[in-house]
């Protein structure tokens, strides 16, 4: 059952004209014409966190994911929409607990391997039979937010899967999952080569929680079906993917990929400028001007985003709900949107923005209002002050949070202003959501979420659905509330039920929805078309260049 459309027609690169099918109709390759420089560097903001999707849950990983891998479900371009995509259609029983998948046929990986029922079975199989480590937060996030748990969970939301013949699978679910299509969109479930997964251990994860190793597949052997494939990573430098010959679908024009590594967002614009890359996305808010006037192309996409201010409440003056509202009168949201977000970021008053299907147009909400902030922190017993934890990441920018140091000095100073103390703490990116997701070693913090489809559950559900090492909290009211919505088929019903969810999570207090974020991205003016999308679902085999 597919939930709401997402508002996001703007998203294209204004320069260009419509946006072509990512799939050719015959399946045929283009080459790439011999004027046209074939390689296209993209400025990455971080490594990867790994090279296999199934274990990440971050943008940039995502972003070289979608160049290799490719899943049953695509996203319709523009938008952030379901589409076939190795699945070519599907259809679900009465109860939407079936799912029967015709796929695309002479479809191989990287590896020679066939993609087949058999490999589409072995897939589900392998995510559900996770245990211990690769089983945590930290690693499985999606398969563990979205699917309830892994074999032997009472809460599992897979059952099994058969390759009723060599181009259908059907995949059976233990309850209705209202966004369980759309999810498969999603880079974490992409279609993976299941005999190079075995033959590169991608489950031999090592290390700990905090700290994993990856596999020799996770960090070598990436085997998927997508246009590109993978050619070697240095990590803090590069990453470099090569066009693949035998692609099922168009080529394109790109024949080479690299993702340099450039933390700093005064660093990207520079390499911009000085030509030695094409492009590269979160342009800093203060860059877009002057580089529209230069002559670069810049584009946002429509906000699909929520920046957050996080409370952890294992820490015991967050799980006082004056403290948190506290807090929330604190924050001067209008003033950090003018003075820091880029433009064209809404003021944010829930956990969605206002185009997802469930949005509360008359929620609780929590007006900038110092004094009643001091109020309710003396009530607390708080009226001398109280110093909390703030933890934020360094040298990365997120769609949702171009420029956290900015960010954190703002909300820092607006708490300061009524008695609350911060301790700043920093930590480098997958450093910071180590600590995030697979500690409780932290207090108010940054973070965000940029939708990866148009369902509530992708937001509050990821966020709330249980307990969690972010939030810790435990709250079964709004944790059955969630699972429970999540299983009605009916949009409407869906919608009605998601908004009053979006009170009770607001009248909680949490933490402190702050702003929906339009990322930017920026060109050299070769880029003539660019496959800009709300969900981020842009893939390289449909970058037009010009000389």
């Amino acid at each position: 059952m597919l939930v709401g459309v997402a508002a996001a027609s703007a998203a294209t690169l204004a320069l260009t004209g419509c946006i072509q099918s990512q799939r050719s109709d015959d399946g045929g390759d283009s080459a790439a014409p011999s004027d046209v420089d074939s390689t296209f560097v993209f400025a990455a903001s971080s490594d990867p966190s790994g090279l296999d999707p199934a274990f990440a849950s971050d943008g940039e990983t995502f972003r070289i994911s979608r160049q290799i891998f490719e899943g049953l479900v695509g996203v319709e371009p523009g938008t952030a929409d379901p589409a076939p995509l190795l699945a070519t259609e599907w259809t679900s029983n009465d109860e939407g607990t079936s799912y029967t998948f015709t796929l695309q046929e002479g479809v191989t990986f990287h590896d020679g391997s066939e993609f087949d029922a058999e490999a589409v079975c072995a897939n589900f199989d392998r995510w559900y039979n996770w245990t211990g480590l690769t089983a945590t937060e930290s690693l499985s996030y999606y398969y563990g937010s979205l699917f309830g748990g892994f074999a032997g969970d009472e809460n599992a939301l897979y059952e099994s899967c058969s390759a009723d013949d060599a181009s259908t699978a059907t995949v059976n679910l233990t309850r209705p999952f209202s966004g369980f299509i759309a999810a498969l969109s999603l880079p974490a479930f992409s279609m993976q080569s299941p005999t190079a997964l075995e033959e590169y251990g991608a489950d031999d994860v090592g290390g700990s929680e905090e700290a994993p190793e990856y596999s020799e597949y996770g960090e070598a052997h990436p085997t998927g079906t997508g246009p590109f494939v993978f050619e070697s990573w240095s990590p803090g430098s590069e990453v470099v993917l090569s066009a693949n010959p035998d692609y099922w679908g168009e080529q394109g024009q790109v024949q080479e990929i690299v993702f340099r590594v450039i933390d700093e967002p005064t660093a990207r614009r520079q390499a911009l400028e000085a030509g030695d890359i094409d492009g590269y996305d979160l342009v800093a808010p203060a860059d877009t001007a002057a580089l529209e006037d230069a002559g670069f192309n810049v584009m946002q996409r429509d906000p699909f985003t929520i920046l957050y201010l996080g409370m952890n409440q294992t820490v015991p003056e967050l799980q006082d709900p004056l403290v948190r509202e506290a807090i929330a009168h604190a924050i001067d949201r209008e003033a950090l949107v003018t003075q820091v977000l880029p433009e064209g970021t809404e003021v944010a008053s829930q956990f969605i923005p206002p185009v997802v299907n469930g949005y509360n147009d008359s929620v609780t909400d929590y007006e900038y209002d110092p004094e009643r902030a001091r109020e309710l922190l003396a009530e607390a017993g708080y009226e001398d002050g109280l110093e909390l934890q703030f933890n934020y990441p360094v040298n990365i920018s997120r769609p949702y949070m171009p420029n956290p140091e900015e960010i954190f000095s703002a909300l820092s100073s607006q708490l300061e202003e009524v008695g609350i103390t911060v301790e700043p703490v920093s930590d480098e990116w997958t450093d910071y959501l180590d600590r995030m997701r697979g500690t409780d070693d932290h207090g108010i913090h940054l973070l965000g979420w940029t939708g990866d489809y148009n369902d509530t559950d992708n937001f509050v559900g990821v966020f709330f659905n249980g307990y969690s090492n972010e939030w810790g909290f435990e709250n079964e009211e709004l944790f059955s509330a969630l699972t429970e919505a999540r299983q009605i088929p009916d949009p409407e019903e869906a919608a009605t039920a998601y908004e009053a969810i979006n009170e009770q999570i607001a009248e909680f207090i949490p933490g402190i929805p702050l702003a929906h974020p339009a990322p930017s991205l920026a060109f050299d003016p070769r880029v003539t078309s660019y496959p800009a999308s709300p969900v981020n679902d842009e893939v390289f085999n449909m970058i037009e260049l010009s000389e």
